[in-house]
């Protein structure tokens, strides 16, 4: 009886695989979308934590109920102030990080 072997491949080389290398317009926009959707998800984290209705954050930040659903759910069309009043009324701390040239620079 022959042994079947079975290739296992790294989440990583899944990506590279079926989306796109590092780099290419695929993979960016693939990694861009996942990032949104993660800080999307803070969002609503952090909302609830704090015992807060969407409606209630969106009075805190001058927005409607609508746009903070949308931004918990996607963070796609938030700009980074909106971004920042939402972490800031929900007494979260927030810090970026930017990559320039192989170099880190952190913002908070």
């Amino acid at each position: 009886m022959a042994k079947t072997v079975i290739k296992s491949y790294s989440l990583s080389e899944m990506k590279d695989e079926y989306i796109g290398e590092i780099g290419t317009l695929e993979r960016d926009k693939y990694e861009y979308e996942l990032s949104m959707d993660v800080l999307g998800r803070m969002i609503k984290t952090a909302r609830k934590e704090r015992n807060l209705t969407q409606e209630q954050l969106g009075e805190l930040i001058g927005v409607k109920k609508a746009q903070i659903s949308k931004l918990e759910s996607s963070a796609n069309s938030a700009t980074i102030d909106t971004i920042i009043k939402v972490f800031k009324a929900l007494k979260a701390e927030i810090s970026f990080k930017v990559k320039i040239e192989n170099k880190n620079l952190l913002v908070s």
